[in-house]
């Protein structure tokens, strides 16, 4: 496995060339009240925010996950989760699919937390927080943890690990494309105010406008922190693991996740190492087969069975 020991350097940084399946336009991502994310730089060069850090970080999640068994996929089988289930025992979520991770409130409010994660954790507020045992606790029960990060505030605003993986793709020299349709109404084409039926409710023909994009490149960068990896001091199990599993993502994500949205579909051209210079990452075919081996080895960290179940109840409405 010496192709997954960690390099001698503070970052491993890797960036990829993207661009679209078909045609040339594409859909950035859109944040409420303010559109996409379209920058100057001082040459007066417009770039765009095609993916967010954080929408990232969900897409590199979901490419370890399988939507049609609902769990994770066959390669990554034995790594920790929480899984939340509701009173009956019906499947609700878990920790790799919730936007806070372990501090999910589906998780929050159950006995796993109160029982499991806090005595592990082990927190008191009259001393400075033992982050050994904090890195040990998530690990054991969700070793994404490490990569995509967690603030635990629910128990303490000391309780925080920054993401160690992340990444974004941006666009440069970015033109608008602008365009616009109608939703017609077969039935009644023009609104009747007095009788209800209002283009709020979906009444009548209405026209949109809609702006896509057309650039001269699109990236995708993605950043991984050896430093941090090396300061949990996991021994080199876990953290050849936490890099294969980094490996794993980055990869997979850029052969299957690249649907970001229904008119912004991509693929990747290449996947470069722009530092430590001279160094190669495995490719996906052998770090698929390698991270069986490598989960196995780090197994002794584990909750036992890897995947801990957490049932949420919701609480009975007050009357009035």
């Amino acid at each position: 496995m010496t192709q997954f020991e960690l390099p001698e350097a503070p970052r491993l940084l890797l960036q990829a060339d993207l661009k679209p399946v078909q045609g040339h336009r594409f859909q950035p991502t859109g944040f409420p009240d303010i559109g996409a994310g379209v920058y100057t730089l001082p040459n007066g060069e417009e770039h765009l925010l095609v993916e967010s850090a954080q929408s990232v970080a969900n897409r590199l999640e979901a490419a370890c996950w399988d939507d049609a068994k609902n769990d994770l996929v066959s390669e990554l089988q034995g790594l920790p989760y929480v899984r939340v289930v509701g009173p009956e025992g019906e499947p609700l979520t878990t920790s790799l699919q919730e936007a806070h991770r372990l501090n999910s409130p589906y998780i929050e409010k159950t006995e796993f937390f109160e029982k499991q994660l806090k005595p592990a954790i082990d927190f008191d507020d009259k001393k400075p927080a033992d982050r050994d045992k904090l890195i040990r606790a998530l690990c054991r029960y969700d070793v994404g943890c490490l990569l995509h990060g967690v603030f635990l505030e629910s128990i303490a605003g000391v309780l925080r690990v920054p993401r160690a993986l992340s990444g974004f793709v941006e666009a440069s020299r970015v033109t608008r494309v602008n365009t616009g349709g109608v939703k017609n109404d077969r039935v009644q084409a023009t609104k009747d105010e007095e009788g209800g039926r209002t283009a709020a409710e979906g009444f009548g023909n209405v026209p949109f406008h809609r702006t896509e994009f057309a650039a001269d490149e699109i990236v995708a960068y993605f950043n991984l922190d050896l430093e941090q990896l090396r300061s949990y001091r996991l021994g080199p199990e876990v953290t050849r693991l936490l890099y294969a599993l980094s490996v794993f993502k980055i990869r997979r994500f850029l052969t299957s996740g690249l649907r970001l949205r229904t008119a912004c579909d991509l693929t990747a051209q290449s996947l470069t190492v722009k530092a430590p210079e001279g160094f190669t990452i495995p490719t996906l075919e052998a770090t698929s087969a390698a991270l069986p081996e490598l989960i196995a080895a780090a197994k002794k960290h584990f909750a036992s069975p890897p995947v801990t179940t957490a049932t949420y109840v919701p609480k009975a409405k007050k009357g009035k």
